[in-house]
């Protein structure tokens, strides 16, 4: 009997560390819509799908009660790109990166810890 509930309880914790050790996505709904600086008498703007990835549903949680914090800090980073880094390949990853860096500094702010692994855009459209 002592054996198969060491059995159990062994069991289960691997359960418990294989929930916090599983990354999950949390999508931003509806996709973020921005202008951008552009250069002349035209409008540009830029549509973006992002996701971040996080450890365990604890911290997609955390994320997803943060969302609207971070959703206006990434219109704000955005919408404050010139049009060269909005349209360029290189520039798009930048922006990436620099989107990535300000959700994590709000969360470790927010939280005291970087929670988002990972910041995706899974659609990037410009005009």
């Amino acid at each position: 009997m002592a054996i198969c509930i060491s059995l159990v309880m062994s069991l289960s914790s691997k359960v418990a560390l294989a929930d916090d050790s599983t990354f999950m996505y949390y999508g931003f709904e509806p996709d973020i819509i921005t202008n951008y600086l552009s250069t002349g008498k035209k409008v540009g703007f830029v549509r973006v799908t992002i996701e971040l990835m996080a450890q365990g549903e604890t911290n997609l949680k955390i994320i997803e009660h943060h969302a609207p914090l971070l959703r206006a800090a990434l219109v704000d980073v955005l919408g404050r790109q010139p049009e060269d880094r909005v349209k360029s390949l290189a520039g798009r990853e930048e922006i990436r990166k620099l989107c990535f860096n300000t959700v994590n500094q709000l969360l470790k702010k927010e939280t005291g810890q970087e929670l988002a692994t990972e910041l995706l855009f899974t659609k990037y459209i410009y005009h």
